[in-house]
């Protein structure tokens, strides 16, 4: 072969290398889940920026008397919806090994805001969640749910076994157990419960066994009852619950002014910024009860649009779980996937009536700076998974095609290499057949000699 061949590389690439350059770009290409999950990500952000504003103009124009501050939430909404949406593009594409290595450091970080909040917190409607700095509001108890999806993940994607038993899953079950606790002392009881069944998913993902859950169910069961009886606003909140007429001017006016606003809304809703629950009789209506304004104002059509993202959501979020191509993506994609889908859940019921309320707030739709970034932080890790990331393969780098370079006249390394193998296997051929002749000469002459 001439040198001109073996120098590929400076004039240009083989068939075979464009080939191989073709299927790599279709096999780049997204996939069906990663295009689902994408738009039912988007389409959510956007009717959460308008019933958010519809939410809370109305409040904002009556209490100011004027038009100044009617965009505030919608402002923030949308500037931290778009630092959420950088987020997630980054996160969709570095490696996701780098991001388990961090796993540790974010699992302390959290742990570490969830003390300060309780020391140096800020206090609003009784409860001490939020850290205030400069006008911006951390909610440490957000990210920590996300932290210990990955933990989980992190840890049963190396351990298998760990999850075939208590004993094994002790360790995982004594952090959660400390996080949550720290997120009930707050209080905040539906975002412990929030994080228990999210971890719940991951155990059942990682192998778990089912009287096993059955155990750890009873136990959270059971400390939930007594979190729940040993606080005064808490039995107050069950109790409009279960009858939420006995006192629909205190505990049961949340759940009371929910049912009025989903009633008054019929099929179709009585339109966009048309609504009046939200005018002072529904509290909290641009966060915990946003759903309820969407009942109101767009009616069940609304509804069903909301749940059918959120179905869509779900439906992705397991398929690219189901394909991913490690099992650290598997865990990870089907345990953040979980969160969101069980903290919207017990949103809507709630809102619905069909559950206490918890004070959750709806994911990518309700107004929450925390909540809205760790959102979008999570459907950034279940993208990359889509994409193909593993753990495995961050910091690898697969090996260049390189120049064939010419050398001893015309000879590449690896060929002059190779003719040195061949020629000392003729080599040794040769001195095998030689010894084999010198062997049957001697035969024959003590053959003569005996006869």
């Amino acid at each position: 072969m001439s040198a001109a061949a073996l120098v590929l590389g400076r004039r240009g690439k083989s068939p075979r290398a464009k080939r191989g350059k073709k299927a790599k770009s279709r096999s780049a290409a997204p996939s069906a889940e990663y295009n689902m999950l994408l738009t039912a990500t988007l389409c959510l952000l956007a009717f959460g920026a308008v019933m958010v504003f519809s939410a809370s103009s109305t409040t904002q124009v009556l209490s100011d008397g004027g038009l100044s501050n009617s965009m505030d939430f919608l402002k923030k909404t949308v500037m931290f919806g778009a630092v959420g949406l950088l987020i997630m593009h980054v996160v969709a594409r570095i490696g996701l090994g780098f991001l388990r290595k961090t796993t540790p450091l974010l699992l302390g970080g959290s742990l570490f805001l969830l003390l300060a909040v309780l020391a140096v917190g800020t206090t609003i409607n009784g409860s001490t969640r939020w850290i205030v700095a400069g006008g911006f509001q951390l909610q440490p108890s957000e990210l920590a749910k996300a932290a210990l999806v990955l933990y989980g993940a992190h840890l049963f994607a190396s351990e298998p076994k760990q999850a075939r038993t208590i004993a094994g899953m002790m360790p995982f079950l004594l952090v959660v157990g400390f996080a949550c606790l720290l997120v009930v002392m707050e209080p905040d009881l539906g975002t412990a419960l929030v994080t228990v069944f999210a971890v719940t998913a991951v155990l059942v993902a990682a192998g778990a066994r089912f009287r096993d859950l059955l155990l750890i169910a009873a136990v959270i069961g059971f400390v939930a009852l007594l979190a729940t009886v040993a606080e005064p606003y808490r039995r107050e909140r069950l109790i409009g619950f279960l009858n939420p007429g006995a006192d629909a001017t205190g505990s049961g006016f949340q759940a009371m002014q929910a049912k009025i606003a989903l009633g008054s809304g019929g099929l179709l809703g009585v339109g966009i910024g048309d609504g009046v629950q939200k005018a002072f009789y529904l509290p909290e209506a641009h966060t915990d009860m946003i759903a309820a304004v969407i009942g109101e104002e767009l009616g069940l059509i609304g509804i069903a649009a909301i749940v059918g993202l959120f179905a869509l959501f779900g439906y992705a979020g397991l398929r690219i779980a189901q394909h991913a191509k490690d099992s650290y993506g598997k865990l990870l994609a089907g345990g953040l996937t979980s969160l969101i889908l069980i903290q919207a859940t017990v949103n809507l019921f709630a809102v619905m009536g069909l559950a206490p309320l918890t004070g959750v707030p709806l994911p990518l739709v309700s107004y929450g700076n925390s909540s809205l970034l760790v959102s979008l932080f999570a459907v950034g890790l279940i993208l990359n998974v889509a994409r193909g990331g593993t753990a495995s393969a961050a910091g690898s780098r697969r090996p260049r095609a390189g120049k064939l370079r010419v050398v001893d006249g015309g000879r590449s390394p690896a060929r002059k290499r190779s003719g040195k193998s061949r020629a000392s296997s003729r080599q040794s051929g040769s001195s095998r057949r030689g010894n084999g002749r010198a062997r049957r000469a001697g035969h024959s002459r003590r053959r003569r000699a005996s006869g």
